[in-house]
């Protein structure tokens, strides 16, 4: 069997990806697809961190632009990224595969708080973490917390699952000329205003020479494949 790329590894998922065919909350059936898709990447001996966002249930910049204060609308989201987190343990543990849940909002009774230390400890076990709470401040993105929590774990990749098979100059479910990207450096991104992480959390993986690879999650064992080396969606390295 081919031997992994990555030891450990940053899934982040967007909150729209558990919504399935619908437009608001989370469909039980493609979040125990998602869970699967954990559970075979696991058997690989990967490390997994996951961070969830939560505009399935509430987008705190949406809320903003309709008059609600934005740091309020930004802890209102923050709280829904903890309803995924809780979701998705349910479903992995079902599969039999041990999770904790870390909040960057202290919640003792529904999860643990983040500390980084012992995020670590749990996927040292072989404990799949989850984040939630993005960073536990307003006006950062579950973008932002992706790269920093990868950043603080030691993760070797980023891989930012979508509903599209990779980064294209034009969104390609409306433009049926986009053109897809292979490869991008960090700096591509950032010029070029590609929809890819947001400017804070590709600069972060600048920095930190953490490459990101976006891919298409709607196709089964898609993870598999980017982490054994195959060529799937686009990297972003720099």
């Amino acid at each position: 069997m081919n031997r992994p790329r990555y030891k450990r590894i940053l899934l982040k998922l967007s909150g729209e990806v558990l919504t399935g065919e619908g437009s608001y909350g989370i469909d039980p059936g493609v979040i125990r697809s998602i869970a699967r898709e954990v559970k075979e990447v696991k058997k690989l001996g990967v490390e997994i961190a996951i961070v969830i966002g939560g505009g399935n249930i509430f987008r705190g910049i949406a809320a903003s632009a309709r008059g609600m204060d934005r740091a309020s609308a930004d802890y209102m989201g923050m709280l829904a990224t903890v309803m995924n987190g809780v979701a998705l343990q349910d479903s992995l543990e079902k599969l039999h595969v041990q999770t904790r849940v870390q909040t960057a909002i202290e919640m003792r009774e529904v999860a643990e708080p983040y500390i980084r230390r012992r995020a670590i400890r749990h996927l040292e076990k072989g404990r799949v973490v989850i984040f939630a709470g993005g960073t536990g401040n307003p006006y950062f993105t579950t973008d932002t917390a992706a790269s920093l929590r990868a950043m603080e774990i030691g993760a070797d990749v980023i891989l930012k699952a979508t509903k599209v098979d990779g980064v294209y100059d034009a969104d390609p479910l409306l433009h049926k000329g986009a053109r897809k990207y292979d490869e991008l450096t960090y700096l591509d991104v950032l010029k070029k205003r590609l929809k890819v992480m947001d400017a804070t959390a590709i600069s972060l993986s600048m920095d930190n020479k953490v490459p990101i690879i976006v891919f298409n999650l709607k196709k089964r064992g898609n993870v598999k494949r980017v982490l054994l080396g195959e060529k799937v969606g686009t990297k972003v390295k720099g």
